[in-house]
């Protein structure tokens, strides 16, 4: 029996901020080919208000997933099929009419998520995570024109970023890095499962923070 996925609650949080802002939270992937063929998709954009309480919420399990992406105006829409998946293991996507399906995971690369495309034709497939009461995944990360007979691999780790912008909508698919400094990042995985997170405004500099509770 694997270990039962662990679940990671962030809350960010301001007060009495001075500006109204929007924060963007996106995955920091270390893969090969990162903007080349395998891209980032954006989790959460929120707004904080310039005065006031304002606060907004995140949940990561650390059930990981295939999923064969349908992707529009940028954004990964939705999932047409997928299957839960853990590190080390690998799944088959085939084809037959008309009806997508991934194969039941077995041992694979130890250390490595990887799916194999045999549908005869080229396909977008994502990785994502799947939280409880959710069928489908929330999209991690997007493989881009994957032929017939090739595979994708992922080893993912849930390094979190958070950055200052409003040019982007939850689920879009990042083609290229983010063109502001990250203000904060956080590896999920050593975290507590409840977090709160301050986010907050230097009047003299203009400089954002975001630190722990």
């Amino acid at each position: 029996m694997s270990p039962r996925p662990f679940v990671k609650n962030l809350t960010f949080q301001s007060h009495d901020l001075g500006k109204e802002v929007t924060i963007m939270l996106a995955w920091s992937p270390n893969v090969d080919g990162l903007y080349e063929d395998v891209f980032p998709i954006v989790w959460k954009v929120s707004k904080f208000g310039k005065s006031g309480p304002y606060r907004a919420t995140a949940t990561y399990t650390a059930q990981l997933a295939f999923s064969r992406a349908q992707v529009e105006s940028g954004k990964v829409i939705s999932a047409a099929t997928s299957v839960n998946i853990n590190n080390s293991e690998k799944t088959i996507l085939t084809e037959a009419n008309d009806v997508y399906h991934f194969s039941t995971p077995q041992a694979g690369t130890s250390g490595i998520l990887q799916a194999q495309n045999h549908t005869g034709s080229i396909q977008e497939i994502a990785v994502g995570f799947v939280n409880k009461g959710d069928f489908m995944p929330t999209p991690v990360l997007y493989f881009s024109d994957v032929g017939d007979g090739s595979r994708v691999t992922a080893k993912f780790t849930p390094v979190l970023r958070a950055y200052i912008t409003s040019d982007y909508q939850e689920t879009s698919i990042l083609r290229g890095q983010v063109d502001t400094p990250a203000i904060w990042s956080q590896d999920l995985t050593g975290l507590a499962q409840n977090t709160t997170w301050n986010l907050s405004r230097d009047a003299n500099t203009g400089r954002y923070t975001i630190t722990h509770a």
